[in-house]
């Protein structure tokens, strides 16, 4: 039985995806289902609710199952980040 906090479209798989270049001021277009990171490195994120948190020591090639508005220019080393939306 699925829960009632989880709604279909938030869990169905991504059906495109963009480049994102991080900023301190400007939210992604659409809140990502996740985010891809190409290059090694932290990850300061604006998450759905606007909580807003660093993901450290992130690898290559992870993939980070987070609903996020925003990906801060500061505290992010992580490159090659792209958006699941």
């Amino acid at each position: 039985m699925q829960s009632t906090n989880l709604k279909a479209e938030n869990t169905a798989p991504a059906e495109s995806a963009v480049l994102v270049t991080p900023s301190d001021s400007t939210d992604l277009t659409n809140l990502c289902r996740a985010l891809y990171v190409g290059g090694a490195g932290n990850l300061n994120i604006d998450m759905a609710d606007g909580t807003t948190i660093t993901f450290s020591g992130l690898s290559s090639g992870q993939i980070l199952p987070v609903r996020a508005k925003r990906v801060r220019a500061t505290g992010t080393t992580a490159t090659n980040i792209i958006a699941m939306l």
